[in-house]
């Protein structure tokens, strides 16, 4: 018994789909199988059994953690554990609305897969971002429907699942189409600036379940993350220009900058509000944002 592995398992029953606690019994039967004792916990954000409070109490003690829910329950987990002294593998089960961060490390959408790949599943060093003093998994986003992940109904989330994105989307167009904020842009040592609708830095192919980046290989591993800023229209020629561009994924065009940076300092004269991984990531008027070179490793496919 002195040889048995510990795993801390963080179940949020309440994220996405709400299915995260229906094969609590499934995940601890395998984990014991697999030679591991389960120390399980739901997780209730704002008390004492908050994933952040119950990481830091089991730092150094655990072999692996298991988190079971979406992505915003995703980014808590590993927000905690960039701050433990002994990182312990992490394993994800994924139960939420479009689980864009599992999709890009080919975790599979079906939970009793996705838990074959947590218990028998290999071993991925991958990168983490970190902004000002936060840290996100797949994407840092500013901008028109930015909010939209974080602001969209759970229950209207767990019953419609992504189609509640695209309601809440279309709610929200008019406003979202007006948005504009001035910013200035240093990313690698290449310095722009302008008036944009959106921008992202991410490190997933897919943001909300849109592909946003086209053709373009994402590695997750490669010390560097995609930068997109779209500009903002002046009138609807532009506006339909660039509607143009990200349905045919054009590359060159004079409103869109796509390039891979290791950081990106971004100033603005108001305080602009952040998105981290489908939660709300804060206000600021400066902003760093870098890549923290295969930070945590997750069990994948």
């Amino acid at each position: 018994m002195d040889d048995l592995k510990r795993a801390l398992v963080l179940i949020n029953k309440t994220s996405g789909t709400g299915k995260a606690g229906n094969d609590a019994f499934h995940i601890v039967t395998r984990l014991a199988e697999s030679g591991y004792e389960p120390i399980v916990y739901p997780i209730v954000p704002g008390t004492e059994l908050s994933s952040e409070i119950l990481i830091d109490r089991y730092d150094g003690m655990v072999d692996l953690i298991l988190c079971s829910g979406g992505d915003g329950t995703l980014n808590h987990v590993v927000s905690a554990m960039m701050d433990m002294e002994k990182k312990p593998l992490l394993a994800y089960v994924p139960s939420g609305s479009t689980n864009d961060f599992a999709k890009g490390l080919g975790i599979p959408a079906v939970r009793s897969k996705a838990i074959d790949v947590a218990l028998g599943g290999k071993p991925y060093a991958y990168d983490v971002g970190k902004m000002n003093d936060r840290y996100f998994n797949y994407v840092a986003a500013f901008g028109a429907f930015s909010k939209v992940s974080y602001a969209t109904d759970q229950e209207l989330k767990n019953v419609l699942g992504y189609a509640a994105y695209v309601i809440s989307a279309v709610a929200e167009l008019p406003q979202n189409i007006g948005y504009s904020t001035h910013l200035k842009v240093e990313a690698d040592g290449v310095t722009e600036e302008g008036d944009y609708l959106f921008g992202a830095v991410s490190n997933s192919a897919s943001v909300g379940g849109m592909n946003l980046f086209g053709e373009t290989v994402i590695h997750q591993d490669d010390g560097q993350m995609e930068l997109l800023l779209i500009r903002a229209p002046k009138n609807i020629v532009e506006f339909n220009a660039i509607i143009s561009a990200l349905a045919t994924k054009e590359a060159g065009n004079p409103y869109i900058t796509f390039r891979q940076v290791r950081y990106a300092n971004i100033e603005s004269d108001d305080e602009v509000e952040w998105t981290l991984d489908g939660e709300y990531g804060g206000a600021y008027k400066k902003t760093r944002i870098e890549v923290m070179n295969k930070a945590i490793t997750i069990m994948t496919k």
